[in-house]
């Protein structure tokens, strides 16, 4: 790509000499840019060569996981708070983001999204004290999920004691304005709700993978899968 982005025509074999790899691995990478959206010329004979289009821009969205996940969680929110005028325009985007994803990312985005519930927050739920979310936590959540490695984090109760905990996340529950994590606590042999907001420094535990356990929520309660 660099050789490319120099104005100038190159050849395959200059390529995979400038950045010392294979004529497969150029000839893969460039087709992987193509899928990407640049659009790169290509002349056969003397003086031909690759030539990448000056006003070549990449049109595919080169989103993980987790930011894709979190603005799905965000106008899965957004709709549960009936605040969302424009919920077909939003599933329309999400749902092209979501196409342009590579197949393996894609499957790790269903899988996370079977894991997402909302409802609706009870009227009596004092939230006087809601703050910010750990900026860290959606990136420990997603392998949590995705590979069912356990994690640990201080918590601060609702009197404001604050615990060292070391659980396994089944699930994300939003019921605004409150979003939880859903847990399977050891210490406990239970399952515990956690608000995502009195949640600090999560972080992975190095071990092995949990099994799964049936989380078993209200009837108001409901999958987001099952809305869109």
């Amino acid at each position: 790509m660099r050789g490319l982005r120099r104005g100038r025509s190159t050849t395959v074999s200059e390529l995979a000499r400038e950045v010392g790899a294979s004529r497969r691995t150029v000839l893969r990478d460039l087709a992987a840019l193509r899928e990407e959206g640049y659009v790169i010329h290509s002349a056969p004979g003397r003086g031909g060569g690759l030539s990448l289009d000056p006003q070549s821009v990449q049109t595919t969205p080169r989103l993980s996981v987790a930011e894709v996940f979190a603005l799905l969680i965000s106008v899965a929110s957004m709709r549960a708070a009936g605040q969302l005028p424009f919920a077909g325009l939003a599933d329309a985007g999400l749902a092209k983001i979501e196409k342009a994803l590579p197949a393996d990312k894609t499957r790790d985005l269903r899988r996370f999204l079977d894991c997402l519930y909302v409802g609706t927050l009870a009227p009596q739920v004092d939230v006087s004290d809601m703050g910010p979310m750990d900026p860290g936590l959606l990136a420990v959540v997603e392998p949590a999920f995705l590979h069912r490695q356990p994690m640990r984090f201080r918590y601060r109760d609702r009197k404001g004691a604050t615990t060292r905990r070391e659980v396994e996340a089944h699930a994300m529950l939003i019921l605004p304005p409150l979003w939880y994590l859903v847990a399977w606590d050891p210490a406990r042999d239970d399952f515990r709700h956690f608000r995502m907001d009195r949640i600090r420094d999560p972080e992975l535990v190095e071990g092995p993978s949990f099994r799964r356990r049936k989380v078993v929520f209200e009837k108001e309660i409901h999958p987001v899968r099952g809305d869109r």
